[in-house]
């Protein structure tokens, strides 16, 4: 062992400047070597060295990488690519309990007993080095650093209790994952730094941590080698770890190498447990704040005076053991056990014939197994470089850059990343092997090029993985108290610093459901102090607004567009709904009342305007009395009464109380009492949701498409609805009431008690087929017989029939005793029960049922007569026993039998209709003649009336 200069080892436990004070010595020298266990630790020495003295003098040295400026003064490795012979006048080598490490150990014990500077040589690391370095090197200068910091134990904690600058170390990759998606979920993220990650991969990990992205690094015990980071706290979540060959615990020296990166300078650091792993012994957690731990007695060794001869000679002098009882030797690591798979391979074996080829066999098992295969398959990829470099001297380079081409893709998972990441390690081994590829400079710029692209691709997957940018960069910002911008788009978009949080729904913000529980109270609570002056902002332009961009929904909902701004509630009357907003607290009460007193302004001029009728009518001084009650009565129906429940006050009315009421667009139906202009779409719909809150309704039924005449009966409708809506049910359907009273006014001509068809107008105005037509009478009370008859021409019928053209005329003359039953625009009874005496004129002339007999059988009895379906309707519902008054379900008044009508007015005619068959007797009498009580003085006819033409027109004639 040479010995030359000064020698000292520089002891002590972490955060004491050991790897500091060995650069600075360093760069006292014209030249110096310093060897690190780790390429991230490497790597990040030359970062410092070529800040302080340039890149044209310190060289990177690695198994991946190798960086050497022609002018090289300062070389930076690790520990197994040292340069050796180079007389270097300094040599140091961090982290030297290595020597006792199963997997390396041997290279560091090499590096301790052999390597030397010609003026000075450091070895820095733990106490626990003491003994084996006082008994192995002779004339050893011990130098003792205390830690400038205090290291405490902390006990164990939860992840979510877990304070932010922690480190939290697992020795697993898949234990790494979890806990890192844990933080994702529960702090925002974390960074992840493990020694599989390339440089590149783990600098941009460590940059998140660093610069405050992230409060969370989640580790292997890589970290535990001179990575200088800013934590403040180390959590084991295990206690265990596979050293290569089976599962241990770890020993106290080791868990203090790790919990040693807390508290870094003159900050204290504490370090704990959390997770699976259990509280710390008593005894352990003392030794670690004390740095009293068992010393080293037996180190790592490998014979390094190798011999090339013959490969068994090289096995051989692999498998020597040691001659000093303090050194152990190593178990069989991968290169040797590699070697040993290839010589047994005959054309190996017979090209590996001389001391070159040997020693060129043992380069090529050097290279390391990146990909972590089996020791069979990654000697067969060795064979087959060995094969090339023995042949041609050099790697194909045809065959390299297709093994490359493979690698070079960036899509995938982290695991799958990560597997290419390990691929490209080896080319960039072969790379930088001297003489072994015919362009280096180019091999090594590929292979260099393909593990950035890689090392960016993961890197930007585990930060997509494990950390939330939203979360954290709000959390740092709450953190530091700085104001927070927040940007609305024009969609309603909230952006905070640049990061997607959510949308602001009129004054409520909608967290973005991506986010975790844990998440959602920070982003929240960031989200809405940056949005308090938005909605400022957007309260004054909401008040401002007009009110075409303001509407209800059926549901009660109140819009701003297409965002949700508050509802309607019940109010005391009807008319007067009160509006609830939806203002999130966090707008403010100022925001809340404008938004409150710019919707009630709104939905006021809303039924002010649509009801426009109503409300004029509720203002009219002029109505008194009756008027003026059945004027309440409307307004409190909200322009919509069925007549049946109020025909006692119907007919109480006089007709100066109607043609007041007519004024304000009254029609009094026959089953209705309604204001035509409230059943236009715009009222109806409104009529609707402010009739749902009066009844305290929980899901508000829709109004019916616009349009439409009739529409399907819905079985569960609530009570009420389709008089609301402006229809009344019939049936299976529900028919509009002003098409329902216009059918009314059709149906009152007809006899009802012996029978009559459908005319071409009834179908008209419903819109109906014929058998959709006999359904709706059905509805409406009628009996629908169907028949089927042969088809005959309107026009021949009535030309071949003289009697009916007379008894058309006859007809005519015998209306005008009905007008006063028609005045009130439907009294008669249609639809709900049998006609009275007085509804159906029974003069109405008919085509004699012989001739009709006659007909059909001279059609029938013609050779392919076209048939035709017909329907006969007639009256099927029992007269209500109440005679003299109101009928049941009548919906209007009805006259009484052989007495007055329902509406005060004496009838014109006595006895019942006898329908088709006359009177008893069999003989036909001819026209019936009916005798009246004295005339009374003609009362001016309503000019408001819409059937003042009419009836003028029909008074004229008689």
């Amino acid at each position: 062992m040479a010995n030359r200069g000064r020698i000292a080892a520089i002891l002590g436990p972490t955060n004491t400047g050991k790897t500091h004070y060995a650069i600075e010595r360093m760069l006292g020298y014209r030249t110096g070597v310093i060897g690190l266990p780790l390429r991230l630790l490497a790597r990040e020495v030359y970062d410092k060295l070529v800040a302080l003295r340039g890149p044209s003098v310190v060289a990177l040295v690695t198994g991946e990488e190798r960086i050497v400026p022609p002018r090289t003064q300062y070389w930076v490795c690790t520990v197994e690519a040292m340069p050796e012979g180079i007389g270097a006048d300094f040599v140091a080598v961090d982290e030297i309990q290595l020597c006792a490490d199963p997997e390396r150990g041997h290279v560091f014990t090499d590096r301790l007993l052999r390597m030397r500077g010609t003026n000075e040589t450091l070895f820095m690391g733990s106490d626990t080095m003491r003994g084996p370095i006082a008994a192995l090197v002779p004339h050893c200068e011990f130098v003792r650093r205390e830690r400038m910091s205090q290291l405490l134990y902390s006990g164990s904690k939860k992840i979510s209790r877990m304070r932010a600058r922690s480190a939290i170390v697992g020795f697993s990759v898949d234990n790494v994952y979890a806990i890192a998606e844990l933080l994702r979920r529960q702090k925002g993220g974390a960074a992840v730094v493990m020694g599989a990650l390339s440089p590149r991969t783990r600098n941009a990990q460590v940059e998140l941590y660093q610069n405050g992205d992230v409060d969370y690094l989640v580790a292997t015990d890589a970290i535990g080698m001179g990575l200088n980071l800013d934590i403040d706290h180390v959590a084991f979540s295990s206690l265990i770890k596979f050293d290569g060959r089976r599962m241990r615990e770890l020993h106290p020296n080791e868990l203090a190498q790790i919990a040693g990166r807390a508290g870094r300078g003159m900050s204290d650091g504490t370090f704990g447990t959390t997770g699976e792993a259990p509280p710390l012994d008593d005894e352990v957690a003392e030794a670690i704040m004390e740095h009293r731990f068992t010393p080293l007695q037996k180190l790592q060794w490998r014979n390094h005076d190798l011999r090339f001869g013959h490969v068994d000679a090289l096995i051989d002098s692999l498998e020597q053991g040691p001659n000093d009882p303090r050194l152990l030797k190593a178990r069989e690591a991968d290169d040797l056990r590699v070697l040993k798979i290839l010589s047994a391979v005959d054309e190996i074996r017979a090209r590996a014939h001389d001391g070159t080829s040997v020693k060129l066999l043992w380069d090529v098992c050097r290279i390391p197994d990146f990909r972590g295969i089996s020791s069979g398959e990654h000697a067969t990829l060795l064979e087959q470089i060995y094969r090339f470099l023995h042949q041609d001297g050099r790697v194909p380079d045809d065959w390299l850059a297709r093994q490359i081409k493979r690698i070079d893709r960036t899509q995938g998972d982290i695991d799958t990343l990560s597997k290419r990441l390990a691929f490209i390690r080896t080319w960039t081994y072969v790379a930088q092997r001297s003489g072994w590829v015919r362009d280096e400079s180019h091999w090594r710029g590929e292979t260099r090029a393909v593990e950035d692209r890689l090392s960016d691709a993961l890197h930007e997957r585990l930060t997509q993985r494990f950390v939330d940018r939203r979360t954290s960069v709000l959390l740092r910002r709450l953190k530091q108290k700085e104001a927070l911008l927040a940007e609305v788009n024009d969609k309603g978009e909230v952006t905070i610093e640049g990061e997607f949080v959510g949308r602001l729904e009129g004054f409520r913000f909608r967290q973005d459901k991506g986010s975790s529980p844990d998440e959602a109270k920070t982003v929240a609570k960031a989200s809405l102090q940056a949005l308090a002056p938005h909605f400022h902002l957007r309260a004054d332009k909401f008040y401002n607004a007009p009110d075409t961009e303001i509407d209800f929904t059926e549901q009660g909902g109140l819009m701003w567009g297409t965002d949700a701004v508050g509802k309607l509630v019940a109010g005391s009357d009807p008319l007067k709904p009160e509006v609830v907003a939806f203002v999130d607290d966090e707008a403010g009460a100022d925001v809340a009342q404008k938004v409150q007193r710019r919707l009630q302004h709104f939905i006021d001029r809303k039924i002010a305007t649509l009801f426009e009728p109503l409300m004029n009518l509720s203002k009219d001084e002029a109505l008194s009395g009756l008027a003026r009650g059945f004027a309440f009565r409307m307004v409190e129906g909200l322009g919509v009464l069925e007549r049946a429940p109020i025909a006692d006050e119907v007919k109480s009315l006089d007709q100066d109380a109607r043609g007041a009421l007519r004024k304000h667009g009254i029609r009094f139906g026959q089953f209705t009492i309604f204001m035509p202009l409230l059943l236009k779409p715009a009222p109806t719909r409104l009529r609707l949701v402010l009739w749902s809150l009066a009844n305290g309704l929980d899901a508000f039924p829709e109004a019916p498409p616009p349009g439409l005449v009739t529409v399907p009966a819905q079985s569960d409708a609530p009570e009420g609805y389709f008089t609301m809506a402006g229809y009344r049910q019939a049936g299976e359907r529900a028919i509009r009431i002003d098409m329902l009273e216009r059918l009314a006014d059709m149906l009152r001509s007809e006899d009802s008690r012996g029978g009559f068809e459908a005319k071409p107008d009834m179908l008209s105005i419903t819109g109906m087929t014929l058998e959709q037509f006999a359904a709706l009478m059905e509805g409406l009370g009628y009996r629908a017989e169907k028949g089927e008859r042969a088809k005959v021409k309107a026009v021949d019928a009535v030309m071949a029939d003289p009697a009916l053209a007379a008894g058309e005329e006859a007809s005519a003359a015998d209306i005008a005793p009905e007008v006063a039953a028609i005045e009130d625009e439907g009294i008669a009874p249609v639809a709900e029960e049998a006609p009275e005496a007085a509804e159906v004129p029974a003069e109405i002339a008919e085509t004699p049922a012989e001739e009709v007999a006659v007909g059909e059988a001279a059609d029938s009895g013609a050779a392919g007569a076209e048939m035709e379906v017909f329907y006969t309707f007639t009256w099927g519902r029992q007269r209500n026993n109440n005679r003299g008054g109101e009928r049941r379900g009548g919906g209007r008044n009805n006259r009484a039998e052989g007495g007055k009508r329902a509406d005060g007015e004496r009838p014109r005619g006595k006895g019942k209709p006898k329908g088709k068959g006359g009177p008893k007797g069999g003989k036909p009498q001819g026209p019936r003649v009916h005798s009246a009580r004295p005339p009374k003085a003609d009362k001016p006819i309503d000019p408001d009336n819409p059937f003042a033409a009419a009836l003028m027109g029909l008074r004229d004639k008689t």
